[in-house]
């Protein structure tokens, strides 16, 4: 059962860390921590993306 929970909530749990990384960094800090916040929030947007355009030409 866990295996199967951690299958499902997997993804969405790990775009939710990485949008809070975002949001915070882009919040708290200048310089290296804006590059950080870039990176943590476009990493779900590209996520969503590429599953949205792979399953649109499927």
């Amino acid at each position: 059962m866990t295996v199967r929970v951690t299958r499902l909530w997997g993804g969405p749990l790990a775009m939710a860390v990485l949008t809070v990384i975002g949001l915070l960094s882009a919040l708290l800090g200048d310089g290296f921590w804006d590059a950080l916040s870039a990176v943590a929030l476009g990493i779900p947007v590209l996520a969503c993306a590429w599953f949205g355009w792979r399953r649109r030409w499927r």
